[in-house]
């Protein structure tokens, strides 16, 4: 009865379902260790101590900064020298902007230090000079920004002094000296004031890694591991169901069944022919009345 299982078309077939079920099962089972990847992760950067609790080291032993020395303390010493304002920023809720001055260390690359954030708009609130001469910074380490970043904007087009993405990418362009691919939020902001009626900078919290967090893409994958295994299900059961009716069509066939469409088919339908009780066929002429035709 399944002898047709081995005929050309369902070799192909079957060899689809053969590599189907696996694939599908492969794809769910690497979405689920893409969750319990950031679990962990997430569970690991719970345990990590507070930066503040955290003795500061030298900014090039942290680099380059990844899951576990993003937010360590990092110091670094130079003289501080351009300075770019970062739009678009919100602190407790409040819209404004961070003030961000590259760090020219002794190394000769420079790196960025948002000293603190102020609230209104860039260029109409007035902006605490950053202290002069040689300085040593100590700063909650933080990987460079990206699209995705929160408060980023990508766009282009801002004001000259202004800058949207924290990144080296971005401030390779308006520096003329190379720029470490990281940043630093320093926590102790100083209590001076800017000129006019501005306020103090406010410290700029530090943000979670990338990645470290059960956000929406972590649940993503978990979504993405269930249709996986949904699929490779379905695979399954289709081709359970196509083997059922073929072998249904196979033993209809041998038992000399036809469908019931082509049985009701009526030989003489409009011919003048037809068969009687008996079941022999006669003329479809009408009936004779008196020896005449009526």
């Amino acid at each position: 009865m399944y002898r047709f299982l081995l005929t050309p078309r369902w070799w192909g077939i079957n060899l689809f379902v053969a590599l189907a079920i696996p694939f599908c099962v492969f794809m769910g089972t690497w979405q689920l260790g893409r969750f319990e990847d950031r679990v962990q992760t997430h569970d690991a950067a719970t345990k990590q101590p507070a930066p503040g609790t955290r003795a500061a080291e030298p900014l090039d032993d942290l680099l380059p900064v990844d899951k576990v020395t993003s937010g360590r303390p990092a110091t670094a010493t130079g003289r501080y020298a351009d300075q770019f304002l970062v739009p678009g920023r919100k602190l407790d809720d409040r819209s404004g902007f961070y003030v961000l001055n590259m760090l020219r260390t002794d190394t000769g690359k420079a790196l960025p230090v948002v000293r603190g954030w102020l609230p209104g708009e860039p260029g109409a609130t007035p902006v605490p000079a950053a202290p002069t001469g040689r300085v040593t910074v100590t700063g909650d380490l933080q990987a460079s920004e990206n699209a995705r970043t929160t408060g980023a904007d990508a766009r282009g087009g801002l004001p000259e002094g202004q800058l949207g993405i924290i990144s080296a990418a971005s401030l390779i362009n308006l520096v003329p000296y190379d720029v470490y691919d990281a940043w630093v939020t320093i926590q102790d902001t100083g209590s001076g004031t800017a000129d006019g009626a501005g306020g103090a900078l406010r410290p700029v919290p530090a943000a979670a890694a990338q990645g470290t967090g059960l956000d929406l893409k972590a649940f993503q994958n978990l979504g993405y591991t269930g249709e996986w295994f949904v699929f490779a299900g379905f695979v399954l059961f289709m081709w359970f169901r196509l083997v059922r009716r073929e072998a249904e069509a196979a033993r209809d066939l041998r038992l000399g069944l036809v469908p019931e469409a082509e049985a009701g088919t009526a030989d003489g339908a409009g011919t003048g022919t037809g068969t009687d009780g008996s079941g022999k066929k006669g003329e479809g002429a009408s009936p004779a009345v008196g020896g005449r035709t009526a």
